[in-house]
């Protein structure tokens, strides 16, 4: 019976800090994310895509390395903070154009890369959760 209760008490843990980590991702934007997937805008669908991955592959790992829940979380807080790095890094090394006014725009290259550089990022940073 505990084993079953250690495992729904990690699933609900891993939603609710998926569900923070998305928030705190569609807080970086000026735009709303779930707006622009209304409207059928692609590129904020492939970034947005991005970030749930790359948030699922730092809780995943996190969540296998760890069999406690406080360490879970703790690591995954490391490797959220990474990815927000990342995001804005990605930023300052693209001094020619603001990464959201482009997904804004529907600029599918510039998605597909800050895509790539979170799921880059995610399985980097994954590699050091111990």
């Amino acid at each position: 019976m505990t084993v079953v209760v250690n495992l729904v008490v990690s699933v609900l843990v891993i939603i609710v800090l998926q569900l923070l980590g998305m928030l705190i991702f569609s807080w970086m934007t000026p735009f709303k994310d779930m707006e622009e997937l209304k409207k059928g805008n692609v590129a904020v669908g492939i970034a947005l895509g991005g970030k749930f991955l790359a948030t699922a592959i730092v809780l995943g790992v996190a969540a296998f390395t760890n069999t406690s829940i406080w360490f879970l979380a703790m690591w995954f807080a490391v490797g959220y903070v990474c990815l927000v790095a990342a995001y804005w890094i990605f930023e300052l090394v693209t001094p020619s154009f603001n990464i959201a006014d482009m997904l804004q725009k529907g600029n599918v290259a510039v998605a597909t890369l800050l895509c790539m550089v979170f799921i880059g990022t995610a399985f980097a940073v994954s590699s050091l959760i111990v």
